[in-house]
């Protein structure tokens, strides 16, 4: 009986063991076909996929600086260089100024009263002393009327009328070449344009045909050095309008400032 158990159960184990093998060469085999059939299907569809990237390829967009360095080889460069240093110079005058302009912006108010203090104690060369360690046009002005308190009023106004008008001029320092390079850089940029004009005509004489080969050349130039040239401007002439409303901004607190410093001397002298 246990000899019949035996052999059954080798039975048994042999049917699923051939069972196994054939689902498994089966599996196998579907496995081969259908990775035949995928790599069949991928090879079509890379092979369009390759000769479109070989196609885009040479469509893939350039970075900003690639760009712009093309451009500016393009438009020529003995053209575009003088629109360059334009650009490059007036910007650091622009800088410079805006520097020099936050520099120059003082709290009138607070130094009206600091001054008011010293002088209503009759400590004047304590106020020239707080005029002294302030920086801005307001506290020069200041120090300049104190300066001259023991020879009138009179003397203290021409004083401030006098110097305010040095302090404007400083202000305004350096504010006629930026206006220079705004009308030079669209000027280089026009010259430019004609000079390439004048190219395109001559490779239409040399060639003696109108297709648009002969003439892109010439017209590259043409339009490249005017762009480049109104850019130039429009970027100087948004930071010239800003530094000319800084520099309004300064000029009208310098005028109540030396209002307010003539009244606040009239007062502790009639005292």
């Amino acid at each position: 009986m246990k000899k019949v158990f035996a052999y059954l159960s080798i039975a048994v184990v042999l049917t699923l063991g051939l069972s196994n093998a054939v689902f498994a060469q089966d599996q196998k085999a579907a496995e081969t076909e259908t990775t035949s059939v995928s790599e069949t299907t991928e090879t079509q569809v890379e092979q369009p996929a390759a000769e479109a990237e070989e196609v885009a390829a040479p469509a893939e967009e350039k970075s900003f600086h690639q760009a712009l360095k093309t451009k500016y080889i393009e438009g020529g460069v003995g053209w575009m260089t003088p629109i360059l240093i334009c650009l490059i110079l007036g910007l650091a005058l622009v800088i410079e100024r805006i520097l020099y302009l936050n520099l120059a912006t003082t709290n009138a108010d607070k130094l009206l009263k600091r001054v008011e203090d010293c002088i209503v104690k009759g400590d004047v060369e304590g106020a020239k002393n707080v005029c002294r360690d302030t920086r801005g046009p307001v506290a020069s002005i200041f120090y300049q009327g104190l300066d001259r308190l023991d020879n009138g009023l009179e003397d203290v106004e021409k004083a401030l009328t006098s110097y305010g008008g040095v302090q404007m001029a400083r202000l305004e320092s350096n504010m006629v070449w930026i206006s220079l390079f705004i009308a030079i850089a669209p000027s280089f940029g026009f010259l430019g344009t004609v000079i390439g004009m004048v190219q395109a005509f001559d490779d239409i004489e040399k060639a003696g045909d109108i297709s648009p080969t002969v003439v892109a050349g010439g017209m590259k130039v043409a339009l490249l050095t005017t762009v480049f040239g109104l850019i130039t401007a429009l970027a100087l002439q948004i930071c010239y309008n800003y530094l000319l409303s800084k520099i309004e901004g300064l000029v009208a607190t310098m005028e109540d400032a030396s209002i307010s410093f003539m009244d606040i001397l009239v007062k502790n002298r009639q005292k």
